[in-house]
């Protein structure tokens, strides 16, 4: 463990249920590439206070998750281009006090897409939050759609599939044959600790019926949706590699120095040990 002194920059984590995964992650590469940072992960009751904090203690960097992506958009002094178009935020900056904006998920799912080759079919995407808008905005930007934004909330389901020109369905259960070729989930469903961590978010048909499925849940790796994906043989995108292509943007904005992909495969590794 390297020392921490005043000097040390200081990154942190926002989220309602705090992993390990970031704070591994990032403090492995700052021990990999001698740089005298420290991360930490916190969740809060008191999302304005805990911005306040940001700027007031000078901390660095801060990664925003749900459900406060939105929020924090008031909060902030500079919107850049990635959070602006998607009115969502997982990445703030401190640069002396002004806190500046980003969105890296929109950047890390744009990228899984075209790693992955996913062919340019039908899309649903399961959600209307802030991952859902980086993920419409991603799978747009890349040629896919129009698609169906699946989504029970009737004011933010309908406005989201607006935006992009796409359709909207409350549940799983209207889309019509065909319409979820690549079937993206981008609700909390399935994720550890929450509510329905043990739950599938559609029915074993739209998994069976998916040429590619896509699960944005970073924890566990293999949610209930992989799992069931995989069994059915169908190709998975995890968000496993979301969070890791997301957090190396991060690490790099932070730090000025970006890790080469290798290193990035390393520090994921590690993050789940």
């Amino acid at each position: 463990m390297r020392d921490i002194s005043k000097d040390t920059r200081l990154c942190i984590s926002l989220s309602a249920r705090p992993t390990n995964i970031g704070t591994r992650f990032h403090n492995y590469l700052y021990e990999l590439l001698d740089l005298d940072f420290v991360y930490k992960a916190f969740t809060t009751t008191d999302i304005t206070a805990a911005i306040a904090g940001v700027r007031g203690l000078g901390i660095r960097g801060c990664s925003v998750s749900m459900p406060w992506k939105e929020d924090v958009i008031a909060l902030v002094d500079e919107m850049t281009p990635s959070a602006q178009a998607i009115h969502s935020v997982n990445t703030i900056v401190n640069d002396d006090g002004r806190l500046v904006a980003y969105n890296t998920d929109f950047i890390a799912i744009r990228t899984l897409l075209d790693t992955h080759e996913v062919p340019r079919t039908s899309c649903a995407v399961l959600g209307a939050g802030g991952m859902a808008k980086a993920c419409v905005a991603a799978l747009t930007d890349a040629g896919f759609g129009p698609g169906t934004v699946v989504a029970r909330n009737a004011t933010s389901g309908p406005a989201l599939a607006e935006q992009y020109g796409w359709s909207w369905a409350a549940a799983p259960e209207e889309l019509a044959d065909g319409a979820a070729e690549l079937l993206l989930n981008a609700t909390p469903v399935g994720m550890a600790g929450g509510p329905a961590e043990n739950d599938l978010p559609v029915g074993p048909e739209l998994i069976e019926a998916a040429r590619t499925v896509f699960d944005v849940v970073a924890f566990p790796s293999r949610t209930p949706l992989v799992r069931a994906a995989e069994a059915a043989g169908k190709p998975v995108i995890s968000g496993a590699e979301v969070i890791a292509l997301q957090a190396a943007e991060q690490f790099a904005l932070y730090t000025g120095v970006r890790p080469t992909p290798e290193q990035v495969a390393e520090a994921s590794r590690v993050s789940r040990a």
